[in-house]
């Protein structure tokens, strides 16, 4: 069954989420924008919907955790190439993440990742394909 992936993420201001993200090459979808939130396009299936944190919160009643003190979950993304790991965490450093932890390579696999300015931890990855066992 195809499906889409929506990430609903709390965000303290939304101009600044939009403009850190842009910075980082990602678009936004007009029709799912308005002072409330916004549909982040990370792919053709996937969405980071950015969401004021008022906003958030009429769809739990439970307490939203502040991201920049406690880990609520981390993001990852694959990339075609290791340099685009690269490429991608040093596009959101230059735009205002801080990245707590430097980059893991395991080898057959690369990782790096980052903080946004909201606390929300991200990370990207390239793993070798030679390294991927064909079933």
């Amino acid at each position: 069954m195809a499906t889409k992936i929506f990430v609903n993420l709390p965000v303290q201001e939304l101009e600044r989420s939009v403009k850190f993200f842009k910075r980082l090459g990602y678009t936004f979808n007009a029709q799912f924008t308005d002072e409330n939130a916004t549909a982040m396009m990370i792919s053709e299936d996937i969405y980071a919907m950015l969401l004021v944190k008022p906003f958030f919160q009429t769809f739990t009643k439970k307490k939203i955790c502040d991201s920049t003190k406690s880990t609520e979950m981390i993001i990852t993304l694959s990339a075609d190439t290791r340099a685009l790991v690269d490429e991608m965490v040093d596009r959101a450093i230059a735009a205002g993440a801080t990245s707590p932890e430097g980059p893991k390579d395991y080898g057959y696999m690369y990782e790096r990742g980052f903080q946004d300015p909201d606390g929300h931890l991200w990370a990207f990855f390239w793993m070798d394909p030679s390294s991927v066992q064909k079933t």
